[in-house]
């Protein structure tokens, strides 16, 4: 049957801002507070994400614009470098492009949930197997893809009520604080002693390795670019909803990080994964804690959500091209792909019981940065090597944007190597299995 043509621009609005907002705003200022300790560094580096996510969003509108299809970053470094990079990105978002945010979403919704219900904290093993938390987790994993199995439209419409759920909650947290938080302006201008002490060297590692988990948090903003090929009048629709999604998510994710510092400083903050919990008893006390609790969770269901729908179509795409994976293009009569939702659902079940929290997003995000700089310089590539392309939407200040996103991206992965050498290498792997599984492919293909 194959995909159909259901995404409205506000849907494709709302499938941006769910994506985006999810696991990182929540958990990993904390992270920044206990590598940086300086609440100006990390507003400085939300700021400098915000930027390269809407510089992303004009590529990636440019190429989406150019290429309506199902797929992304498959589709351009398919279309750019040739079939073998398309597999290596499409494998990257296989297994960790969507699993590992979904995963790492869940477990975090988890995490928060166990805050006030501390039951769901139990170490205890269900039949022996699985705490309850990840029980709970990988049950919610497979609630969202029966909702995807079911109806695409539904799906859409069920993402379209969580998001603005979630957005009228975020504004209501920042203005409550802003109206009558029990904060402190202090705690902007307040500096770790760790910091202090920091040298040059130290300071660029921890810079790159925040900056790493902030490029996390803002992934998601070519969430629309996915479904291109469901999207109406996706030539026009596509780059205003990447655009739009993008700023949008950036207001409120500067205006969350200064709830953040304004309830609590950044020794309070460090290495603290329910740091939206910390500030809001601090801000608010017990009512807020459960307010906060609440937006939280729809946040993370939502993007969990978003994810489920965008994830599939790039293996949807992959099947389409490779025999030996032709089973992941299968579609049902509601024109789902069912085989690369059942996939995705598997893989992420997996990494909810094989990880932290800190160490899903790290690895995520590495593969992400660096999958999302490769689809970036097809923008510059595609110019030179066909001109004759028709673009309905081409990036203004070009070549500056793709430039500025790659060099910033790059610097970051070389020093996040340094800091975080052991997830940085897995996602490496990740991206060399995926050139492996291209040349088996072509082994089977050949025989």
């Amino acid at each position: 049957m194959g995909l159909q043509r259901h995404i409205s621009f506000r849907s494709a609005i709302g499938l941006v801002v769910a994506n985006v907002i999810g696991v990182g705003i929540f958990t990993t200022t904390g992270f920044q507070a206990a590598d940086l300790g300086n609440p100006l560094l990390i507003l400085f580096l939300w700021t400098l994400g915000g930027t390269l996510a809407y510089f992303g969003a004009l590529c990636y509108g440019e190429l989406g614009a150019a290429m309506p299809y199902a797929g992304a970053e498959y589709v351009y470094l398919r279309e750019t470098y040739g079939l073998s990079f398309g597999v290596m990105s499409a494998f990257v978002s296989l297994t960790a492009g969507f699993p590992a945010p979904i995963a790492a979403a869940l477990k975090s919704l988890m995490i928060y949930l166990s805050a006030v219900v501390p039951l769901l904290d139990s170490p205890k093993l269900v039949m022996g197997l699985l705490k309850i938390n990840d029980l709970i987790a990988i049950g919610l994993v497979w609630a969202l893809a029966a909702i995807q199995l079911r109806s695409g439209q539904k799906s859409i419409q069920f993402n379209n009520l969580v998001t603005l759920v979630k957005v009228t909650g975020i504004i209501v947290i920042i203005f409550a604080a802003a109206a009558f938080g029990r904060g402190e302006t202090a705690n902007f201008s307040y500096v770790s002693v760790a910091y202090q002490g920091m040298g040059m060297m130290a300071t660029f590692t921890a810079l790159a390795t925040s900056l790493i988990f902030v490029m996390f948090c803002y992934s998601g903003w070519n969430a629309a670019a996915y479904v291109a090929s469901e999207i109406i009048e996706p030539q026009r629709n596509l780059p205003r909803a990447l655009v739009a999604g993008t700023v949008i998510v950036t207001v409120l994710y500067l205006g969350l990080n200064a709830v953040y510092l304004y309830g609590a400083n950044v020794d309070q903050l460090a290495g603290k994964v329910e740091v939206g919990l910390v500030a809001a008893r601090a801000l608010f006390g017990s009512w807020g804690v459960a307010l906060v609790t609440v937006v939280l969770v729809v946040s993370l269901l939502a993007s969990a959500s978003a994810m489920t729908i965008a994830g599939p179509r790039v293996a949807f795409a992959l099947g389409g091209d490779v025999t030996a994976l032709r089973w992941l293009a299968k579609t049902n009569s509601a024109g789902t792909p069912v085989n690369a939702i059942l996939t995705q659902g598997t893989v992420t079940s997996v990494l909810i019981v094989s990880g932290r929290v800190d160490q899903i997003l790290q690895y995520a995000g590495f593969t992400l940065a660096l999958m999302s700089a490769l689809a970036v310089s097809c923008v510059m590539v595609l110019r030179v090597r066909m001109p004759e392309l028709s673009r309905p939407f081409r990036l203004r200040g070009y070549p500056l944007p793709p430039l500025f996103y790659l060099a910033v991206t790059l610097w970051t992965l070389a020093w996040a190597f340094l800091g975080r050498p052991l997830e940085s290498s897995l996602a490496l792997l990740t991206v060399a299995s995926g050139g492996a599984l291209y040349w088996l492919s072509r082994v089977r293909g050949a025989s």
